[in-house]
């Protein structure tokens, strides 16, 4: 499977806009990000900034989708399939397996919480 590039420019200080429609074909999800979507790219921790960049191009095609899916998510299975089409697209995008692990298990372990709180705070 092979996963095309989003095109995106500079948008605000930390944010990119999709510059053309972006179609993407996943085995779990196949979907169309309209042409002005935003994104801030992957919500890295400033201190693991140098070892994972929030924009590189490597995997910002990846988080580009799963940023949209999160936006569009209201329940934890809406997040579950968003953090499986993150691990999809990386992997899609011939992301190295360690990196892979390591964004899809943050950001599933992250989702858990948020949801987990939501439930219990009734936020």
């Amino acid at each position: 499977m092979e996963l095309k590039r989003v095109i995106v420019k500079p948008s605000d200080k930390d944010r990119f806009e999709l510059m053309q429609d972006y179609e993407f074909y996943l085995p779990c999800l196949n979907a169309k990000i309209e042409k002005g979507f935003k994104s801030n790219g992957a919500n890295i921790p400033r201190l693991f900034w140098s070892i994972y960049p929030p924009n590189k191009p490597e995997y910002l095609s990846a988080v580009v989708i799963h940023d949209f899916l999160c936006e569009k998510a209201k329940t934890r299975e809406d997040y579950r399939l968003a953090d499986l089409a993150l691990r999809e697209a990386m992997k899609a995008l011939n992301c190295n397996g360690f990196k892979v692990f390591v964004f899809y298990h943050s950001c599933n372990a992250y989702h858990s919480v948020k949801c987990w709180l939501k439930k219990v705070l009734g936020l």
